[in-house]
């Protein structure tokens, strides 16, 4: 049920306890309910459905990678100048979360959601299932997009060079600060996820803020970095295992450990009583 929403009010008219209904804050237990069906029709899903949907995914998130070049490409060279570009990284989020692709850091909470409430190993299993195909799936379309990127003339000169830099710096640090950054960029989409559910028409906003805030603080993306690093290696400032090493398995670290997975258990805790309470309910 929705919390203080008035609709009991012996002040109220009927109308007005609409009213108060429509607009009362939606309670922790039923966003929590609905992340969870979110994350049962990803577990029942086809192998092709998933694949497809990852796929789709992979390749919109690029257009986040382009939209920030170009924006970069046509700014000076200033320090305000990112509190600018930041704003194109939302783009692909947006084609991606609004058209309901399967993007991987996504998934990778609403499909625990069920096994966090059930505990079994058939869950888990179904899980790791939804897991894998989608991240292949995203990774796949990444590459293809990040290939298309690379090749003459499909983007300008000046966006080239910026996604040049862009590629660079993302695989500028150590292993282990790329993987605590990429604990942050995991707990603001995981936290957009559980956010969205009682959005209403705001959810392109919440996904625009959330998402510059990943940008702007340059916090790793498993997928939409990895349109980044891959451009890299297909224009040769970086090689494959700099993908792997310096990109790839501290992002997915922090992404999923940090990020996503703590999230999900931070957001399932303070309602399992209440689903405890709920199931001996129905029974009796």
């Amino acid at each position: 049920m929705a919390e203080g929403a008035g609709e009991d009010s012996p002040h109220l008219d009927d109308q007005e306890k609409e009213q108060a209904r429509k607009t009362a804050v939606v309670g922790s237990l039923v966003i929590h309910e609905v992340v969870r069906e979110q994350g049962e029709k990803e577990l029942s899903r086809s192998f092709g459905g998933l694949a497809w949907s990852g796929l789709a995914a992979g390749l919109s998130i690029g257009f986040s990678f382009v939209a920030q070049a170009y924006i970069k490409a046509g700014l000076p060279e200033a320090p305000w100048a990112r509190l600018v570009d930041g704003f194109g990284y939302s783009l692909g989020f947006l084609i991606v979360i609004l058209g309901q692709q399967q993007l991987f850091t996504e998934t990778t909470l609403t499909a625990l959601i069920p096994t966090l409430v059930r505990r079994t190993l058939r869950d888990a299993g179904a899980t790791l299932r939804v897991w894998v195909i989608v991240l292949i799936a995203n990774l796949i379309g990444t590459f293809i997009f990040s290939w298309i990127l690379s090749q003459h003339g499909v983007v300008s000169p000046e966006a080239f060079e910026a996604m040049k830099t862009i590629s660079a710096k993302l695989m500028s640090h150590s292993f282990g600060q790329t993987a605590m950054l990429a604990g942050a960029a995991g707990w603001l989409i995981g936290l957009m996820v559980w956010l969205l559910p009682g959005a209403g028409p705001s959810r392109p906003i919440i996904i625009i803020i959330l998402t510059y805030v990943v940008a702007l603080c340059e916090f790793p993306h498993a997928i939409a970095g990895s349109v980044e690093s891959a451009f890299g290696v297909w224009v040769g400032q970086a090689s494959v295992q700099d993908y792997l090493w310096r990109f790839f398995a501290p992002t997915m670290l922090g992404n999923v450990i940090a990020g996503t997975a703590l999230v999900a258990l931070l957001n399932h805790a303070p309602v399992v009583e209440e689903l405890k309470r709920g199931k001996k309910a129905r029974k009796t």
